[in-house]
């Protein structure tokens, strides 16, 4: 949550043109200096019980909370959604969550640009937020399971989340320097702890959401399943609080007017300075200490040495988007990793999507644990521990992280059920008659591939592997019964998992193939089916709006999941009767099969087997991988801003947040190139992804080590120095398209 954290403070405020600045940065000659716009009137604003707060700082902070948990309660559960209700691919969830994200930071510089040079803060912010709430309403249509097919769902989601990428990039550069704009300035003091508390309502919206939604997401079921659209309705809620929270403001804020774009201006210089010198390649012409001496002719000197200090700067933005493609990934590859592991933590139930909160509520310890306490220790062991050398370690911590991750990874695949390969199958056989049964599978040359006793009603222990000499094949099995044998032929495909039910027929048997489609439960939830051996048909209640129903005389109902937890007493009805079921336990992760009898003379029983076993690692492996990226974010991220704001003049910082976020824009660009192209196993994408950044790491040093900081007043001072080869006759350059 840091990337927030930097467009909050005071001299951030983003695209905001300096307001100590004496040139608006017009096309003028070296020598002339236009006046200085206008600023708005002060309007006098009414104060919180007689403090020097402004009343309408409140407006803003309680729409700044409830508008970053709409952002977060949305994107928790966001990579889920796509998996599970559109059914797209890990692959494919991954690359459009980080498409997504990389978005919302490139919006910003259109949110700025409107405000700056169009509409002002104030009503970029209002119809922008409409652009939001809009978003919202249309994404959370697309969770509706009744509205539709999948086609339009996956068309109202996309367009749902490009306009809640507008919304919220748009005014992200916006609200905080609004906030600012309120405070006069003899109040310096009192604006800065408003910054404080400003931040404070962006972790707070974040961790209260990132925690609730996935609990809205699981706890509650609509049209019998996951209610993704109440997971995304309540952020779209709070959105709409903000908007109206803000506009009731709207009578004592102070608006300050549009006062230009300097991007736009450092940009310009830029490519004036670019253009100029490639008009301008002959010999004759003296050559310029540095290549943007050749913008001297159209922009003034300081701006000019204001952007050259902002170059320096820039060339060690290079390295950075990797550290953010690490980080971000905790919404997606960090949270499919989760609902493979089992979220009992004894005193509470976690959902996949909850690990999410554990970034928030670690960033608000480790930011005063590192002020207060490690960087002191530090420097009193005589460790000469510079901002270059923080982000280094920021970047080793990531790394370690994924490392971390990989290292989970492989475990959870250790223990998970083996997967059937080409050419083979998984097969169990459940015994439903009242005798022992020897099962033999034969091939096609009568030879036994498979031969096994099963008892009446047996657990099975594990699958049996089959291969096949073909993709599809059909199976004969010869079932001993008594003083029967029975021949029976079943057809079977690669890759799949049966299972054979063997049940009493007269004074024979018979047998039946199901396919167990699910082979792998999904969400970290638990699957089940049932066998219903009842001369009825049988009508199951499991909490959901629909009941799942259930042929007699041995019909196998569908699969259905269900949030892990005790189901002691399961509401059934038969035509006859109304009972319940007593089904224990259903963990995370695991498979279950129930068969329906009344063979005992208590009424109808449900015997239970578990054929996939529940996740055994805990999700609490998780927290060390956790806890090494924040620590990374909290020494990557807040030093990184600071050095990079001591090293640049003050009319550049909103030009270097615009360079900040899209760094973070670019590091989820790369998550989406390497998720879509990358064939490698989960666990070996981690560790592409910690070299990848111990090597941008090490380039990183090499940078930072030929790095020489410099002094701000320097900067000032060599402004008033003469540019040289400018000053006298230059009508032998070719500023415009005249011939040399």
């Amino acid at each position: 949550m840091l990337e927030e954290r930097e467009s909050k403070e005071p001299a951030m405020n983003l695209f905001q043109k300096n307001e100590f600045k004496e040139t608006p940065f017009l096309p003028v000659s070296p020598e002339e200096v236009p006046p200085r716009p206008p600023s708005f009137p002060k309007k006098p604003s009414p104060k919180i019980c007689g403090s020097n707060y402004p009343l309408s700082i409140v407006f803003i902070v309680v729409n700044e909370f409830c508008e970053r948990f709409s952002y977060y309660g949305m994107k928790a559960v966001l990579t889920l959604y796509f998996l599970y209700f559109l059914h797209w691919s890990e692959d494919t969830s991954t690359s459009v969550y980080h498409a997504f994200s990389s978005l919302c930071y490139f919006t910003p510089i259109l949110g700025a640009a409107i405000a700056d040079s169009w509409l002002g803060k104030f009503k970029t912010i209002i119809y922008l937020s409409l652009v939001y709430v809009l978003g919202h309403v249309i994404k959370s249509m697309g969770a509706l399971p009744i509205l539709g097919g999948q086609m339009l769902h996956t068309v109202l989601s996309m367009v749902g989340l490009s306009l809640i990428a507008l919304g919220t990039g748009g005014i992200k550069p916006c609200v905080a320097a609004f906030g600012g704009d309120q405070f006069e300035e003899k109040h310096a003091e009192e604006r800065t702890r408003y910054f404080s508390v400003f931040y404070l309502s962006i972790n707070a919206g974040s961790l209260i959401s990132t925690f609730v939604t996935p609990m809205l997401r699981g706890d509650v079921q609509c049209f019998g399943k996951d209610c993704y659209a109440l997971a995304f309705g309540v952020p779209g809620l709070l959105m709409v609080i903000a908007l109206v929270v803000f506009a009731m403001g709207s009578k004592i804020y102070r608006k300050p007017p549009p006062e230009g774009n300097i991007v736009t201006q450092v940009v310009r210089c830029i490519w004036f300075a670019i253009s100029n010198r490639l008009k301008n390649r002959s010999a004759d012409i003296p050559k310029r200490e540095h290549w943007l001496d050749w913008a001297a002719e159209k922009y003034p000197r300081q701006l000019i040495m204001d952007v050259k200090a902002l170059t320096r700067v820039l060339f060690l933005y290079i390295p950075l988007p990797m550290f953010w493609a690490l980080l971000d990934q905790q919404g997606s590859r960090w949270t499919l990793q989760a609902t493979r592991m089992n979220g009992n933590l004894g005193f509470f139930v976690l959902q996949p999507d909850q690990m999410q909160v554990l970034n928030p509520f670690l960033v608000l310890i480790f930011i005063p644990l590192f002020d207060l306490v490690i960087y002191p220790l530090v420097s009193k062991c005589g460790i000469n521990f510079t901002s270059l050398r923080k982000m280094a370690v920021g970047m080793i911590l990531a790394c370690l992280a994924f490392a971390v991750a990989a290292t989970v990874e492989i475990k959870i695949n250790e223990m998970a059920p083996p997967q059937p390969d080409s050419q083979e199958i998984f097969l169990q056989v459940l015994n439903l008659a009242d005798n022992e049964v020897k099962v033999t599978v034969l091939g096609d040359e009568n030879n036994s591939l498979l031969a096994e006793s099963v008892k009446s009603f047996q657990k099975m222990p594990h699958y049996s592997k089959l291969h096949l000499k073909t993709k599809s094949q059909n199976f004969h099995f010869q079932l001993k019964y008594h003083n029967l044998s029975v021949y029976t032929e079943h057809s079977v495909e690669e890759k799949k998992w049966y299972t054979l039910i063997i049940r009493e027929d007269g004074k024979s048997i018979s047998s039946m193939m199901v396919k167990d489609e699910e082979n792998k439960t999904t969400n970290g939830m638990t699957a089940m089916r049932f066998v219903n051996t009842l001369h009825e048909e049988l009508n199951i209640s499991l909490g959901t709006d629909t009941s799942l129903g259930v042929e007699e005389d041995y019909g196998v109902s569908a699969y259905r999941t269900v949030q892990r937890g005790e189901y002691s007493a399961v509401p059934c009805r038969t035509k006859n009767e109304d009972f319940s079921l007593n089904l224990g336990l259903l963990d995370f992760g695991a498979a279950y099969l129930f068969v329906i009898t009344n063979s005992t003379g208590q009424g109808p029983q449900a015997w239970k087997m578990e054929y996939i076993p529940a996740n055994k690692m805990s999700i609490a492996w998780q927290l060390p991988q956790y806890a090494l990226v924040t620590a990374g974010e909290v020494m990557f991220s807040v030093t990184g801003l600071e050095f990079s704001y001591s090293q640049a003049p003050s009319s550049m910082k909103s030009v270097l947040q615009a360079a900040w976020l899209l760094t973070v824009a670019v590091g989820n660009i790369i998550v989406l190139i390497v998720a879509q192209f990358s064939s490698l196993v989960q666990w070996a994408e981690f560790i592409l992804f910690s070299c990848l950044l111990l090597v941008v790491c090490l380039i990183f040093s090499i940078m930072g080590h030929y790095y020489v900081p410099i002094k701000l007043e320097d900067i000032q001072g060599s402004a008033d120095k003469q540019i040289p080869q400018i000053q006298g006759n230059m009508i032998n350059l070719e500023t415009k398209k005249t011939k040399l």
